[in-house]
């Protein structure tokens, strides 16, 4: 994932609504929302979303009750719980990770 072109919403930060960039953000706050981004969306270990993430690639180590979809990659890092289905070409998954959902990993397409 590529950290250094990407929009920050910080720990202290609440947001109810659409959160839309054309490039990559990074979550530390709190989202009650959708999360749009054409690049990468990375939750991270303090991160609290209601709602669904689409990007490219999307990483994840706080929680989020919502659906995912990446176009390429989702990663579940150790110390995330998902409550939703995901939708991605590849998934990596730590151990640790608290999943409740479906999941369709689709190499090809």
């Amino acid at each position: 994932m590529d950290n250094e072109n990407m929009s920050v919403i910080g720990k202290d930060v609440v947001i109810v609504g659409t959160v839309t960039s054309q490039g990559g953000v990074r979550l530390e706050g709190k989202l009650e929302g959708t999360l749009t981004c054409g690049g990468d969306a990375v939750l991270g270990r303090d991160a609290v979303m209601k709602g669904d993430v689409e990007a490219s690639s999307v990483s994840v180590a706080g929680a989020i009750e919502g659906n995912i979809a990446a176009r390429e990659k989702v990663e579940l890092l150790g110390t995330a719980t998902v409550n939703g289905d995901l939708k991605a070409k590849r998934l990596s998954v730590e151990d640790g990770v608290t999943f409740v959902g479906r999941c369709e990993v689709r190499p090809n397409g």
